[in-house]
């Protein structure tokens, strides 16, 4: 089922929103509408896949916190919770309108904002999507980790939850956007999600530089290692447990092809892991924790577009190649002195490039079809060119206004005490200098 069954408007029939419901009556007899008892079943799966969506912010928080410094730890916890919290208004308020509103240009929804009425099914879908736009918000906290003001970070969780995210999606994912009526694939948002939150991580990091001593004045590449493998590795978990609800929950219903869209994402998934540590073999490097649940991340990315429309086999390959792209991503951003802590403009931005085109190249019924790739590539090009520029003009904004990075003081100090006045572990730092009692004192320096 396409993404088009999100458009959601005022007076819409539940038939619209029901297409296997809505397309009965396309062989010969009379539409059938769904039941109380089917709309009641597709309602809890929607519910509860949403639930899986919402713990994946978990699991970023656990994964981002355990590959930065402990010094940063509740910094990037309370990150990840309260991108989530302004995210679900903003997207209330303005984004869903801007979203599923009506689109009679094809660019952007008009009305439907902070819809307060409705039917229920209504507020299922609402609810569903609240979940997708705190995901695309915030994978840019890993990458911008260590270094960002943490109300300035919030701004940006703003724009991206109530703006950047909510156009792209009326492109794809509203029945009437540009990019859908072209015929662009991406069924759970390897692109609307994904490489969006990557092309805006990758702009936030290149205005706020690179963490103090990750590179030296002659190149030097400084690892800058995370205080906790283990809450990364759990992190990891956690997100590829969630995957399944944010890539099956897509369908809208309860149908018979979640079978094949979980087992495709299982697959690429585990693909993923497996190729990032066979070319960290290859090229002589140390086999980490952290390369590798990125490279399974990478596959889950890769999959989204296609989880739906792809053979296995073509799953089973676009995993392994998304695991790739994720170490050698990393490499590429080393080699250029842009700092990303956690890998995500890797592991979200390239690898949902990869998994998009892949959508259009494996495309079950109608593969390597030279037009839908061109629709795929097209669609790519504009998100970029959209996600990317909106968010340096948007960034560049917040650095001028409230300022993005804290100060060389507050870095070496860590966030936790100087952006939120408490430490992550306090029975490690009792001679510490950087106490909560101190913290008048160190704010005024």
């Amino acid at each position: 089922m396409q993404r088009s069954t999100r458009l959601l408007l005022p007076g819409l029939t539940l038939a619209l929103l029901m297409p296997s419901a809505a397309f009965a009556g396309a062989v010969g007899g009379a539409v059938a509408h769904p039941t109380e008892s089917t709309i009641a079943i597709n309602s809890v799966w929607v519910v509860l896949a949403g639930a899986l969506v919402f713990l994946m912010q978990a699991g970023f928080a656990m994964l981002e916190t355990g590959m930065s410094r402990s010094k940063n730890a509740v910094n990037i916890m309370m990150k990840n919770y309260m991108d989530l919290c302004v995210g679900s208004v903003l997207f209330w308020l303005l984004g869903y309108g801007f979203m599923f509103g009506l689109n009679p240009t094809g660019w952007l929804g008009t009305d439907h904002f902070a819809p307060s009425y409705g039917g229920d099914w209504e507020f299922t879908l609402l609810f569903f999507h609240i979940m997708f736009a705190s995901t695309a918000a915030t994978i840019v906290s890993g990458a911008m980790a260590e270094r960002t003001n943490y109300l300035s970070y919030l701004f940006g969780a703003i724009g991206i939850t109530a703006i950047i995210y909510p156009v792209l999606g009326s492109w794809i994912w509203n029945s009437n956007g540009w990019l859908k009526q072209m015929g662009f694939i991406d069924f759970a948002g390897s692109t609307v999600v994904h490489s969006l939150g990557g092309w805006c991580a990758l702009a936030g990091v290149i205005l706020l530089g690179p963490r103090l001593g990750r590179f030296s004045a002659t190149g030097t590449i400084h690892s800058i290692p995370g205080h906790n493998v283990g809450m990364l590795g759990l992190g990891g978990f956690i997100l590829w447990f969630g995957w399944f609800g944010f890539n099956a929950g897509s369908t809208l219903e309860a149908s018979t092809n979640i079978g094949l869209i979980v087992l495709n994402t299982q697959l690429s998934g585990a693909t993923g892991a497996i190729s990032a540590l066979l070319i960290s073999v290859i090229l002589r490097k140390p086999i980490l924790i952290s390369s590798t649940v990125n490279g399974s991340i990478a596959g889950l990315v890769a999959i989204t577009a296609g989880c739906a429309t792809m053979d296995v086999p073509y799953a089973v390959l676009t995993g392994f190649i998304g695991g790739i792209i994720s170490v050698l991503g990393v490499q590429l951003l080393e080699k250029v002195r842009i700092d990303d802590v956690v890998g995500a403009i890797s592991v979200h931005g390239f690898a949902g490039v990869w998994g998009t085109l892949a959508a259009g190249i494996f495309l079950k019924g109608n593969m390597f079809n030279g037009d839908q790739i061109i629709v795929q590539l097209i669609g790519i090009s504009a998100t970029f060119i959209w996600v990317f520029f909106a968010a340096m003009i948007m960034y560049g904004l917040i650095k001028i206004t409230f300022g993005l990075r804290v100060s060389t003081m507050h870095e070496q100090r860590g966030l936790d005490i100087t952006e939120h006045g408490e430490i992550a572990y306090p029975e490690f730092t009792h001679n510490a200098a950087y106490k909560t009692e101190h913290l008048p004192h160190l704010q005024k320096l």
